[in-house]
């Protein structure tokens, strides 16, 4: 009998991965704006802070991915790090806004760091949890439920920035984190009074005895794992990393650093730099199915050198624009389908020069050079800004670019025709 995916029990999943999606945004777009507008802070110093998250992240996610995996309590393996994690990361998030408002940079960087630490904590168990509690055939629609509920949760983020940030460069943001405590609280609370984490893992063992120990990422074939790369498939393999490496710098610095630069070049306030990311978020969402069918008609390496360009055009476009107008909002558009074009094709084709490698080991390694440029970026990006100007982020941003799309030449290797999907669900099982 085919096997049907309880969309229902995979929504409660998904739930840990919204509240998080949720406090990332936030993250990214508010807290630059208060190193800088309460703390005085220059744009290098607050690309290093922005840095950190990444940083900490390289450390703290295997080691409390291992973690889950070697306990077990009551309440399963993965769930007591998503309640700890949630409640502490809560607890710190709420003492940001009052360290603004008293203008304490030591107890402001303190519960920043905690809130960091504390979303480290349960990141990679509340994403392994869905691998856990899902039969391996239906992973891929079970984590396109996931992703659409991460787009949900960062979505009303922008809109909650929208709504309760104030006027002037120093509004109080109590308000908005409070709404978005309260969200991710409700959604853990909801998961946790939903899902019985070891009774379900215990049903999935007893149905599927081999396959309940498989690992998250689904291999198609099982290979050697100390085959190593012939040295043509490990050229293309170093330019697409590199490539890799090129385009997450260039929109990192652009999603790390626009609510500052809709502020002083565009001269945006209330929240109004949400509207461009909501559109480049919706846009995202939406072009998933558009772009798998492109890219089982052109092939993987076409649709993101398309997007290179897409992207390097409007990030062009947007450096040119003196004054915020609405219209700009049809550049952002174009970025999200150019960032999904992208993303949605990258990953895969890692995995196919990989194979009859060690997969697993190249999985990390594109991590690795994506988090690396999330690193670097914000510090690079940030000394641009203070000590040349505002305007060089777009220029920044298509450079690196355009550098991408030079070492996206250089692949031959990697590159078959997407996979027709089973379903049109299935289209955003996006890899991050």
């Amino acid at each position: 009998m085919k096997q049907k995916l309880n969309y229902g029990r995979t929504f409660l999943i998904g739930m840990a991965f919204m509240s998080i999606s949720a406090f990332w945004q936030v993250y990214d777009n508010i807290i630059p704006l208060i190193l800088k507008n309460t703390f005085g802070m220059g744009e290098t110093v607050t690309g290093v802070v922005m840095a950190l998250d990444n940083v900490l992240a390289l450390v703290l996610l295997p080691v409390f991915g291992t973690l889950s995996d070697k306990v077990d309590t009551k309440l399963g393996k993965r769930t007591p790090f998503i309640i700890v994690g949630t409640t502490l990361a809560v607890s710190f998030m709420m003492m940001l806004p009052f360290a603004d408002k008293l203008e304490n940079l030591p107890w402001f960087i303190a519960a920043l760091f905690g809130v960091l630490v504390s979303m480290g904590l349960y990141r990679s168990p509340a994403v392994a949890l869905m691998p856990d509690l899902t039969p391996n055939k239906l992973r891929s629609k079970a984590n396109a439920v996931i992703n659409l509920l991460g787009a949900v949760g960062g979505v009303y983020s922008l809109i909650m920035i929208k709504m309760l940030v104030g006027e002037g460069s120093r509004p109080s943001y109590l308000p908005l984190f409070s709404s978005v405590a309260i969200f991710m609280v409700v959604a853990i609370i909801v998961l946790v009074s939903t899902i019985r984490e070891k009774k379900l893992a215990a049903q999935l063992q007893a149905e599927e005895p081999e396959k309940a120990e498989e690992a998250p990422v689904e291999v198609a074939e099982q290979v050697p794992a100390k085959t190593v790369l012939a040295p043509e498939v490990k050229r293309s393999m170093i330019f697409m990393l590199a490539s890799i490496f090129l385009w997450f710098t260039a929109y990192n610095a652009v999603t790390t650093a626009f609510s500052r630069y809709a502020e002083e070049v565009w001269q945006l306030q209330k929240g109004g730099f949400a509207d461009c990311l909501m559109v480049a978020t919706v846009a995202a969402i939406i072009s998933y199915i558009p772009i798998g069918f492109l890219a089982s008609k052109i092939g993987r390496k076409k649709t993101i050198m398309l997007g290179v360009l897409l992207m390097a055009s409007c990030y062009l476009a947007a450096a040119f624009v003196a004054n915020y107008h609405p219209l700009i909002n049809v550049a952002f558009a174009l970025i999200g389908f150019a960032w999904a074009a992208i993303n949605v094709n990258s990953y895969p084709m890692i995995v196919e020069m990989s194979k009859g490698a060690d997969i697993g080991k190249f999985t990390g390694t594109y991590y690795t050079f994506s988090m690396a440029a999330q690193i670097m970026t914000p510090i690079l990006s940030g000394i641009l800004l203070e000590h040349v100007s505002y305007r060089t982020l777009f220029p920044y941003a298509v450079f690196f670019t355009l550098l991408a799309f030079v070492t996206m030449t250089q692949v031959r290797h990697g590159d078959v025709k997407a996979e027709k999907k089973e379903s049109l669900l299935e289209h955003f099982d996006v890899d991050d």
